[in-house]
């Protein structure tokens, strides 16, 4: 591609050459080559970069395509979008490449996916954009009026910071009888003037002569410079300066202090008085020398002027003058070569700095960064590295360019960030170095998954609870980083179908609380179990699992309950004791149960208030009641007993059941139930009453086939018959009639049964 316009045969040169170089590129990847004029505007086109390349449109942008320059000056720049490569700036020729010609300016391409070098040069190609320009307005000829027609005399030339054709390319001088003027070439190329003797000059006639010197370029429009010419015409001098040797050589260290000496000349002149004494002056010389050097006129010491660099210039070449006083002269050469020196310490340009890297992914690029060093030969070579510790390496990928890439796959939860320091050592002396630190971080990839801090966990909760109830946590962790880390909690389906799970517990999907959503019953539901899953939110997302059991514990809701003597309302029975009896008798049991747990359902009883406190107790343990002491015959013959059942609850909770005992001399006769207990059962039940009294009735005559026989008995006992009661076979009740635990509790398969005497003897039995 061709900046416009150009001069028709430049232009044929260069799309030959950029013909050559996409051939060569699509054998295997040549340097691409561009030109364009200097003073473009900022935005210029240059060349189209994806074409050139064989890249679709916007595959320049998707490969992350950038230009890369020598040090940190950029002089182009990539549209993305369209493919096309422009000038940042307006570029200056002079500026940048001084006298040197052509003026190469390197860049490199850059593409990161995948990571690809191609190496480029722009080519800034000079307009006419300076004059010729004489050092001095007035140039000082002294001529001896004997000189022979034919005699050239060399001017000096004048200065153009221009190449090529546009520099100077001829010389000419004002119309004159004495003078013509040629145009010489230097050894170097370049061009000065040379003024020839046409005619013999005659002091007395014409002593000078005044002539204007033009210099002139080869561009197009052409431009000019102008000096004056001052010609004395001297008197006979027959001997002309000479130096000792025509060519003078010396090395400079690019070091030197100011005001150091480089080299004296020296030249000699035959003549005496004025025409044998010299002065010496440079002749010729370019504007770089002038700057750099200085001369003493009477001594012919060269000086520096200023400091020397290497890396600027170098060498030097200048023409030194001796002139004598009669105005004739003598020339030599004198050729300074700078010696370099390792007085420039490498330089580092990054070009791509990737700050985040991503673990588990091996090869990946860091950075991309190109080093220099402008000093020369050892001084100027370079070697790279960085710490041996750190899983990194160093690859070279271009001339000068290195790729910071990963050794391996990085884990950011064995080390999450790295100080990387590159180093750039030269191999001059002494060895100078320049070191980069950069700081990779590690960014995270879900490769972990949650972990909970126990694989099961137990929760007890008391039944009853209020709803909500905050019953406990489960926690889960996750070396992973951001979201990666970030879990949520949820409950598992129930390995149990029947288990109404959702109506049992919640979790809080962010800390993992759990609550009761119901209030719990110990006599329904004891335990329960279910998992809980922990999913962080990473992509993809990783989950865990941890089981928990919940044990339901008994709270003290539930009272004692009497299962003997039954409290149903109906007439109590009363309990028969012989008067006879000894102390420690069993007079009944009472047996309770409890629908609570454990401690809760650990019962007590005790004999809250008797007829006659001391003459009854209660066994705590197995609620037996039984006599205290032997009964007498003061005894009353009617107690009542209130018994209370206890549990060992927090608080305790109770029942009471009230006992009716009946002393009796003996079981022989029937006896009647007390009048208030008959009363109370009359009244309770009148169709029990109807029916005894039937029974009686058809049972008379049997009873009066008896009663002769039994008549002294019955009066004897008459006494008796007259309270009534219910009426027992006589002794202890059979052991098979009341099983129980020695805690008062039932076993799973009881039975109890009682006989009883009410009026006529009815016998009762329980189940």
């Amino acid at each position: 591609m061709m900046e416009t316009p150009l001069p028709k045969a430049p232009q044929k040169r260069q799309v030959t050459a950029i013909i050559i170089l996409l051939l060569l590129w699509e054998a295997g990847g040549a340097t691409i080559k561009y030109s364009v004029l200097e003073e473009r505007d900022s935005g210029s086109f240059v060349a189209d970069l994806a074409k050139d390349l064989g890249l679709g449109i916007g595959e320049l942008a998707s490969r992350g395509a950038r230009i890369l320059s020598k040090g940190n000056k950029q002089h182009l720049r990539l549209e993305q979008k369209s493919g096309s490569l422009l000038l940042k700036e307006k570029l200056d020729r002079e500026e940048l490449c001084g006298d040197t010609d052509p003026c190469i300016l390197h860049f490199q391409v850059l593409l990161k996916n995948p990571v690809q070098f191609i190496q480029g040069e722009l080519q800034l190609l000079d307009v006419n954009d300076h004059a010729p320009k004489f050092l001095e307005n007035e140039i000082l000829l002294k001529i001896p009026e004997s000189s022979h027609p034919g005699t050239a005399f060399p001017l000096k030339i004048a200065e153009d910071l221009d190449v090529g054709s546009n520099t100077v390319q001829n010389y000419t001088i004002s119309t004159n009888s004495h003078f013509h003027l040629f145009t010489r070439n230097h050894s170097d190329g370049r061009k000065y003037p040379e003024l020839v003797l046409d005619k013999a000059l005659d002091r007395e006639d014409q002593p000078e002569l005044r002539l204007t010197l033009t210099a002139r370029d080869g561009g197009s429009p052409p431009r000019t410079g102008t000096s004056q010419v001052l010609i004395l015409v001297l008197d006979i001098n027959d001997n002309a300066p000479e130096f000792a040797q025509p060519l003078y050589e010396v090395q400079v260290s690019e070091n030197s202090p100011i005001g150091s000496l480089v080299i004296t000349v020296s030249a000699r002149d035959l003549d005496a008085g004025t025409h044998g004494e010299l002065s010496y002056s440079f002749f010729q010389s370019s504007n770089q020398v002038v700057q750099a050097f200085e001369i003493n006129t009477v001594t012919g010491e060269i000086r520096l002027r200023k400091m020397l660099d290497f890396e600027e210039i170098q060498s030097y070449r200048m023409e030194i003058e001796a002139s004598d006083g009669g105005g004739l002269t003598g020339k030599c050469t004198v050729a300074i070569e700078v010696m370099d020196v390792n007085d420039n310490a490498p330089e580092l340009t990054m070009s791509l700095l990737i700050s985040d890297v991503p673990e588990n992914t091996p090869d990946t690029v860091v950075a991309i960064f190109g080093i220099s060093d402008a000093d020369s030969g050892d001084n100027g070579k370079m070697m790279c590295s960085i710490q041996a510790d750190l899983p990194f390496l160093l690859k070279l990928t271009v001339e000068n360019f290195y790729t910071l890439v990963t050794e391996g796959a990085l884990d950011r939860e064995s080390r999450a960030e790295y100080n990387i320091t590159i180093t750039v050592t030269d191999m001059g002396t002494p060895r100078l170095k320049t070191q980069h630190n950069i700081t990779v971080l590690v960014s995270d990839v879900n490769d972990n998954a949650p972990a909970f801090t126990q694989t099961s966990y137990t929760l007890w909760v008391r039944e009853n609870n209020s709803p909500a109830l905050h019953i406990g946590s489960v926690s889960a962790t996750d070396t992973d980083a951001g979201a990666n880390a970030q879990l949520t909690y949820s409950l598992l389906p129930p390995q149990d179908p029947h288990l109404p799970l959702a109506s049992l517990v919640s979790i809080n999907a962010d800390n993992g609380h759990l609550f009761a959503l119901r209030s719990l019953d110990y006599e329904a539901l004891q335990a329960f179990e279910f998992g809980v899953g922990a999913t962080d939110r990473g992509s993809p997302a990783l989950s865990s699992q941890a089981r928990v059991r919940v044990l339901v514990l008994d709270a003290n809701d539930n009272s004692p309950f009497v299962l003997y003597p039954l409290q149903n309302g109906s007439a109590p029975c009363t309990e028969l004791v012989p008067r006879a009896a000894e102390a420690g008798y069993l007079v009944t049991k009472v047996v309770a149960v409890d629908g609570d747990s454990g401690q809760n359902a650990w019962l007590s009883y005790q004999l809250l208030k008797a007829t006659e406190p001391g003459l009854f107790g209660v066994w705590p343990h197995n609620g037996e009641v039984r006599t205290a002491r032997l009964l007498s015959e003061r005894d009353a013959p009617k107690h009542r007993l209130l018994v209370q059942v206890r549990d060992n609850g927090e608080p305790p909770r109770s029942a009471s059941v009230t006992l009716h005992v009946l002393l009796v001399d003996g079981f022989s006769q029937p006896y009647l139930p007390l009048p208030e207990a008959a009363a109370e059962q009359a009244r309770a039940d009148p169709l029990t009453v109807y029916l005894v009294v039937a029974l009686a009735s058809v049972s008379s005559l049997f009873l009066l086939s008896v009663l002769l026989f039994v008549a002294v008995r019955l009066c004897r006992r008459s006494r008796a018959a007259s309270l009534g009661g219910c009426s027992v076979p006589e002794g202890p009740f059979p052991g098979h009639l009341v099983d129980v635990s020695g805690t008062g509790t039932l076993s799973q398969s009881y039975q109890y049964e009682m006989y009883s005497q009410v009026t006529c003897s009815k016998r009762k039995k329980f189940y």
